[in-house]
């Protein structure tokens, strides 16, 4: 589980928006640019690159 005060801390590196925690994926998700960025070993990885896009719902 990610630490609180980092994810208020953490900004998506594309946009610079805030970001939303999905804890069932173990994600952080930046809803404006539709990525989702890895959490490894409680670790976010937040590289674009790295980023998963999401699915247009």
């Amino acid at each position: 589980m990610i630490d609180r005060e980092l994810l208020e801390l953490l900004v998506c590196p594309q946009c610079k928006q805030d970001l939303d925690y999905d804890r069932q994926a173990d994600e952080l998700i930046c809803r404006h640019d539709a990525l989702a960025y890895p959490i490894r070993d409680d670790i976010p990885v937040m590289l674009v690159d790295e980023a998963r896009r999401m699915a247009d719902d």
